[in-house]
């Protein structure tokens, strides 16, 4: 009795066992299943947000065209304040937004090293970008406390310094941590100056300036001989008689003082002044004018800090000087006297993003097009 109850029991908790299994095997099967169905769902799922984010960014890409399009119209400034308005604001995140996604979740942008600079140096420019506009200057004032001048105008005296920045934006007075000087001021122009001749019958010569040259205009009108030219005209009186000279410490005069010789043998001295063009007397024959073409325009610029000169650069159109997270541009002057220069104050907020991003972008896309195909 005692084996057959054994051999009962064994029976009993094998049948057990086996049944236990049994059900357990059942129950893996379902969580398989249910694992895969699960698996199908996020797989449909993942696939349809892909193809969202993809529809998305080509959308965007194709307004950025359109829009690129419609700014070339509007002229620089209006493009600037469309460019710059809360609209656009908005588009500029969603499209930063878009590729950050992209690369999340499209992984070949991860796997291929050519189109990750691509989508990182584009990603780079709209957040530098964003960082450096009027909108993200107000940000990192209120994140970090950081105040700069987005952008502005300075207009300094020679000899003066000045660290008052007038607004673009807003019409408004901000101050720099330091002081700019301007040192030196001057015009320069592209060699030769030139004379221009016209009869009152509309016939005109235009002849480059030669000191000592005489210019013959033909039998029925005369000569011309350039006599002395002046950067600075005055006239003085000596014995009652007005002598015209060069004074080096007054606002800039150019002229020309010029001899005609009619065809008859008489001769006349006239002045011509390049800021009043075409003047000349009743009795004369001729128009005259003096013509300058300007090559450019240097501001020679110290930095001063607690009364020291820090930083020093002669600055003129497209090389600007950098200091203390501005950029100085020459931008206008005192075209009557040449007396002061105006300069553009820039923020460089984001742009070493934005330069970072250019390269990535320039990187990517040598390597993805053109370097990819030459190697093995």
């Amino acid at each position: 009795m005692t084996a057959l109850r054994a051999k009962s029991y064994l029976l009993s908790h094998l049948y057990l066992a086996i049944v236990i299994s049994y059900i357990v095997q059942d129950k893996l099967h379902q969580y398989n299943s249910v694992t895969i169905v699960v698996r199908t769902i996020k797989e449909d799922l993942m696939n349809k947000f892909r193809r969202i984010v993809l529809w998305a960014a080509l959308t965007l890409v194709l307004l950025l065209i359109f829009l690129s399009i419609y700014g070339a119209f509007l002229g620089a400034e209006r493009a600037k304040s469309f460019f710059n308005s809360l609209p656009l604001a908005v588009y500029w995140t969603a499209l930063t937004a878009l590729l950050i996604v992209g690369i999340i979740v499209f992984r070949r942008l991860v796997r291929v090293p050519a189109l990750l600079l691509i989508h990182v140096g584009c990603i780079l420019i709209l957040a530098g970008s964003i960082w450096g506009s009027q909108a993200g200057h107000k940000l990192q004032k209120k994140l970090l406390r950081i105040e700069k001048i987005p952008t502005g105008q300075m207009l300094i005296y020679e000899g003066q310094q000045e660290n008052r920045v007038v607004l673009e934006d807003a019409n408004q007075i901000g101050e720099l941590p330091f002081y700019v000087r301007l040192k030196d001021f001057r015009v320069e122009y592209y060699k030769p100056d030139f004379l221009q001749i016209q009869t009152r019958q509309g016939k005109s010569w235009k002849v480059p300036v030669e000191i000592g040259k005489e210019i013959s205009l033909g039998e029925d009108v005369g000569i011309v001989k350039i006599v002395r030219a002046f950067e600075s005209f005055k006239i003085k009186v000596e014995d009652g008689k007005n002598v015209p000279f060069d004074d080096p410490n007054s606002a800039a005069n150019p002229a020309l003082e010029v001899e005609i010789k009619s065809p008859d043998g008489k001769a006349a001295t006239r002045y011509v002044f390049e800021r009043f063009p075409g003047h000349t007397y009743p009795e004369d024959r001729l128009h005259l004018w003096y013509q300058r073409i300007i090559s450019d325009y240097v501001s020679q610029l110290q930095i001063l800090q607690n009364n020291e000169v820090v930083a020093e650069k002669d600055i003129e159109v497209n090389h600007p000087l950098h200091f203390g997270g501005y950029h100085f541009y020459q931008y206008s002057y005192d075209a009557d006297a040449g007396k002061y220069t105006i300069l553009m104050v820039v923020s460089d907020s984001g742009l070493n993003f934005v330069y970072a991003g250019f390269l990535m972008l320039c990187i990517g896309a040598l390597w993805h097009f053109w370097l990819k195909r030459i190697t093995p």
